[in-house]
């Protein structure tokens, strides 16, 4: 009985969490925003590749909601973008840990 209540709990919050931070995405811009606004630039990038999978789950729901930002500088927009995503994987450091066999 305590199991299945804690179980349903656990998977409100994390229901609530995935809401939370899907707020964090950001609104598609139209064409004519792109060209007034200035463009998103390193730290944009890391920004939107930290949130991807809050903006994914956004974008699936609604299409006012992008995963990359239209308006960006470029390659420093893309590096930074690369580099949120790989936060959120480990990066590079699970690719060199040294697995024990026993």
């Amino acid at each position: 009985m305590y199991k299945s209540i804690v179980d349903i709990r656990i998977v409100f919050c994390v229901v609530g969490i995935i809401l939370l931070f899907t707020a964090c995405a950001d609104v598609s811009p139209h064409s004519a925003a792109c060209v007034t606004e200035s463009a998103y630039g390193f730290f944009g990038g890391l920004w939107h590749g930290i949130i991807i999978p809050f903006s994914f789950v956004g974008s699936v729901f609604s299409d006012n909601i992008a995963i990359y930002a239209y308006n960006n500088s470029g390659g420093w927009y893309d590096l930074g973008f690369i580099l949120g995503v790989g936060t959120l994987s480990g990066g590079g450091a699970r690719a060199g840990r040294k697995y024990n066999r026993h």
